[in-house]
């Protein structure tokens, strides 16, 4: 069947095109960009709904690109051509970088400017008034440029694209959308591109499309078990957090992975928690500055860290949700699990269910992009035990290889790492997390603002710059870093296995008993680093008396 499928040089591009799609790799088109290049082509209005990971970005870019490359063998007037809205400003970049690698031939014909930054209209208004071929930005930034007549869109606009389109009501731009249109022309090709069809994406058809072709590709909106394998165990409050730590400490979690929390002072608890035992991570929210958030995202696609916490802010408008450092700005155009493309993520952990349904499949569709594997586990308390019904059922309903599986495991297995948990989680107070937001608040806001320049003539030592470093506001206990022996012991006991390898998404539960020595003994639990196992025989009095009394 591989064989009826089009091929990109069969779609009619220009060479240039061609030429930048094989210097990435890319093979062949995803279904996605095999089915909406060619109709985007002939001049029809898309609506397609493909599952994130699919390629998405692609299969609206190329199209906008050719279109703009055969308009120019006509008519040689610069002018703003196509408009990409997106709701976050780190989709704006993400877009702004993917038009600029598929125009890497062709760069001086399309030019591209993302207007989603924080930076001052008048600091954009250069760049606008250079009439790129595309902008990119949300629908507010690009507003207020049409109010200060930076941009003028009525009488050259020809492409209209709506990326992630079931966000853009859902983080307040509904009411900047509907002004947007009146600044641009009667007639104009519109795409909408989304990983749902919820009410708000029906909206927005209603507002932008005429006669639109509708595609509605992948009957799930995660890939099946095959690919993806998803699993959930009940545990409360602290368990949670002894769970994560002993998953992370004894590297039973191996790969990139993203652990969403449900707020940002979640987010640096678990962040502080996790410092207790030397266990390094990034926290990502929307406080951050736009730059350090783009920055921390870089890295981790490049490599630096394994860990990144992340919130999945649902409500970044509603004062109501704050909390006791609620007179931190917060930014209405973040987001994390929805629209940034992380590379090569092997595990998403959910160490607070998702409120809704779309939030799980934005969250879980992190991991298991185009055809790699991945996994997810999700925590559940007593107070989830509904959501979770609510998205087994909505999976289920979809395909049947896409519903959650119970992860069978033995906590009483991990008691004796329990009364390090609790040392630690009492260390982490109210104000420590406090104290260690706005550290690396002021932390971020230095490396984003006034080294910004340092490092535009510096690009090596932006490399350097690390965004998971100890922030340290609590009480750090240097015993803690260290697995003792007798603990380290029991793990040739326990039932753990290693989450999603990369290239060995394998999450069953399997016993690390005599089994484990067939097939390579692949399965069995291997100890840490000599290294660090060594370093136990000098932990403090405190550790000596507790292994005496074990």
């Amino acid at each position: 069947m591989a064989t009826d499928r089009v091929q990109f040089h069969e779609m009619g591009l220009d060479d240039r095109v061609l030429k930048a799609v094989a210097d990435l790799g890319w093979s062949e088109p995803t279904l996605i960009q095999e089915k909406a290049i060619p109709l985007a082509l002939e001049g029809k209005d898309l609506l397609a709904r493909a599952r994130t990971g699919s390629g998405k970005t692609a299969a609206y870019a190329v199209p906008v690109i050719q279109r703009i490359l055969a308009s120019k063998q006509s008519v040689r007037e610069q002018d703003v051509r196509a408009l990409v809205l997106v709701p976050t400003k780190e989709l704006g970049q993400q877009v702004q970088a993917m038009v600029r690698q598929l125009t890497a031939y062709c760069s001086r014909d399309v030019r591209v400017a993302d207007v989603s930054g924080k930076a001052d209209l008048s600091a954009q208004r250069p760049i606008l008034m250079e009439k790129p071929d595309v902008v990119v930005g949300t629908p507010s930034r690009v507003l207020a440029h049409l109010n200060a007549q930076n941009l003028v869109l009525h009488s050259s606009l020809e492409m209209l694209v709506v990326d992630e389109a079931d966000l853009i009501f859902s983080f307040g731009f509904e009411a900047d959308l509907k002004k947007l249109l009146c600044h641009l022309p009667k007639i104009y090709q519109s795409f909408l591109m989304s990983a749902t069809l919820s009410e708000d994406v029906q909206a927005l058809k209603e507002l932008l499309l005429h006669n639109p072709v509708i595609l509605k590709l992948q009957g799930s909106q995660l890939p099946d078990g095959s690919q993806l394998q998803q699993y959930s165990i009940k545990c409360e409050e602290e368990d949670k957090f002894l769970l994560t730590y002993t998953l992370l400490k004894l590297r039973l979690v191996q790969g990139k992975t993203l652990v969403f929390v449900g707020t940002v002072d979640r987010c640096y608890r678990l962040k502080l928690f996790l410092e207790q035992f030397g266990i390094p991570a990034c926290v990502l929210n929307s406080e951050l500055p736009v730059q350090s958030r783009c920055h921390i995202i870089t890295q981790f696609n490049q490599g630096f860290y394994d860990y990144i916490i992340a919130t999945d802010e649902e409500s970044l408008g509603d004062p109501s949700a704050s909390s006791s450092c609620g007179q931190m700005s917060k930014d209405k155009e973040y987001g994390v699990s929805r629209g940034v493309d992380f590379h090569n993520v092997a595990n998403v952990i959910n160490f607070d269910f998702p409120t809704t349904v779309d939030s799980y499949i934005h969250r879980v569709g992190r991991t298991a992009r185009a055809d790699n594997p991945g996994t997810a586990l999700s925590f559940i308390s007593h107070t989830e035990l509904g959501l979770l019904s609510q998205v087994e059922e909505a999976l289920t309903g979809e395909n049947s290889g896409s519903a959650l599986k119970p992860y069978e495991f033995k906590m009483e297995e991990i008691e004796g790492f329990r009364y390090r948990c609790r040392d630690a989680m009492r260390s982490v107070t109210k104000q420590a997390v406090r104290e260690a937001r706005l550290k690396e608040l002021k932390q971020e806001l230095l490396n984003s603002e006034k080294l910004k320049t340092y490092f535009e003539d510096n690009p090596r030592d932006l490399q350097l710059l690390r965004h998971d470093k100890d922030l340290h506001p609590a009480v750090v206990k240097p015993h803690l870093k260290n697995v003792p022996e007798y603990l380290s012991k029991t793990r040739t006991h326990t039932r753990f296995t290693k989450m999603a390898v990369a290239g060995n998404s394998s999450f069953s539960p399997i016993s690390c008993s005599s089994r484990d020595t067939e097939g390579g003994g692949e399965s069995s639990v291997q100890p840490e680093e000599e290294e660090e196992e060594g370093k136990a025989q000098s932990r403090g009095s405190h550790e000596e008396q507790l292994q005496g009394e074990n």
